[in-house]
């Protein structure tokens, strides 16, 4: 099916939106290769409008539609339960959880699915990107309005609005109303709705001025919780993949609010901080290879290690330059997986459930960076299902994508 766009001669130059992670630059070429008739981007572009076009007749969704409360009763807040976590005993009367709940690594429990927030705020962060990218590309009025609902809704409007905390995450039933664990539900994910609404701000039809100010006020708290709460210290501490993920979202949060100090000591500290502990001079990641989805984990950490290149780009700080004292780096990490990623050898560690494209993302993003080897290894790599769409979204996504 065609792509439906507004003709060249019709549309005014694209502005560069001021992104966090993605390259606003980049996108404005590729805006304009799309205009001069680029058929290579047009047959990814069809992929993202087919993705967009799902969104239209979605959502939108809010945090105070799930059957219960989170704790403390406030509709507002977020709520979700831990993925990994599964009742011990039959559920009865005097005992509707199943309690007490016992851990299984790397097995989710389909409860988490029903009854919280965290399917609806996966379809917020999704929804908003395809759709903005979409707008962006095509001039589409629809895809921004839609995008702009589903922000105002879930964030903005005070009877749907989400607070902006994640006190209640990845709660477990008898045992925690909330973790700092949860913290990576928004890590993971949130900061392709900050890239979604610098792309909106660029002039997006539905995207107004007040709506520009109000989310900015939302992420100055949610970024402030994230710095001043007791959850939110406790993440930062982490020393596996939620302390990388906790960094990059800090960072992003504090760039997207005019906080560039902020971002800029964030990226710099994580070189001793994240880099150092967690890569060894190999480029396996220890702690990640202990997990018993060992691959999905290896290639999760460095999504979030490839975006906060991305932001330190922003604050004149070149990430993927940096070697440890033993040598460890980015680059070498991402070379760590190119044999598995590419076919040529089976990854030889625990994994439940493998997707060789999962890796696809991070040796993209090393690539453009300057690696030779993943260079090299991009035309091996297994695609995503549904196609990949790289060129049109240069940021590093969990393709294999679970919570936990």
């Amino acid at each position: 099916m065609a792509v439906d766009f507004p003709s060249m001669s019709a549309r005014t130059a694209p502005a560069i939106p001021r992104t966090t992670v993605l390259d606003g630059g980049r996108l404005r070429r590729t805006r304009l290769r799309l205009d001069h008739g680029d058929h290579r981007l047009a047959l990814s572009l069809r992929v993202l409008t087919a993705r967009a076009d799902n969104w239209l007749d979605q959502g939108p969704w809010t945090v105070v539609d799930k059957p219960k409360p989170a704790p403390g009763g406030d509709v507002h807040d977020y709520l979700s339960q831990a993925p990994y976590w599964w009742p011990s005993r039959p559920a009865t009367a005097d005992n509707p959880w199943g309690c007490p709940y016992v851990q299984r690594d790397g097995q989710r429990n389909p409860e988490v699915d029903t009854g919280t927030d965290r399917q609806d705020v996966e379809k917020v962060f999704d929804s908003t990107y395809d759709l903005a990218l979409a707008w962006y590309y095509t001039g589409r009025k629809q895809y921004a309005e839609k995008a702009s609902q589903v922000l105002r809704t879930w964030f903005l409007d005070p009877a749907t609005r989400m607070n902006p905390n994640l006190d209640h995450g990845q709660f477990i039933p008898c045992k925690y109303d909330g973790r700092a664990i949860g913290v990576i539900d928004f890590s993971q994910s949130y900061t392709s709705v900050l890239d979604a609404i610098a792309v909106l701000d660029t002039g997006a039809p539905g995207w107004s001025r007040r709506d520009r100010a109000a989310m900015l006020d939302w992420n100055t708290g949610f970024r402030d919780w994230l710095t001043d709460s007791a959850f939110g210290k406790e993440e930062a501490a982490a020393r596996n993949n939620h302390g990388t993920f906790y960094d990059m979202q800090l960072a992003a949060l504090a760039y997207a609010t005019g906080d560039r100090a902020l971002a800029r000591r964030t990226v710099l500290a994580a070189r001793a901080l994240r880099i150092d502990p967690q890569i060894a001079a190999d480029g396996s990641q220890s702690q990640e290879l202990a997990r018993t989805r060992s691959w999905h984990y290896s290639t999760f950490d460095l999504v979030a290690y490839t975006r906060l290149a991305a932001i330190g780009r922003h604050v004149g700080v070149d990430l993927w330059k940096y070697q440890g004292p033993d040598g460890q780096s980015l680059f070498k990490a991402v070379d760590y997986l190119l044999p598995t990623a590419t076919g040529a050898e089976p990854w030889d560690h625990p994994e439940l459930e493998f997707h060789r494209f999962a890796a696809s993302d991070v040796v993209h993003a090393a690539a453009d960076a300057g690696d030779r080897a993943a260079r090299a290894a991009v035309p091996r790599l297994e695609a995503p299902p549904g196609g990949d769409l790289w060129e049109l979204r240069p940021a590093a996504e969990q393709l294999d994508s679970i919570a936990g």
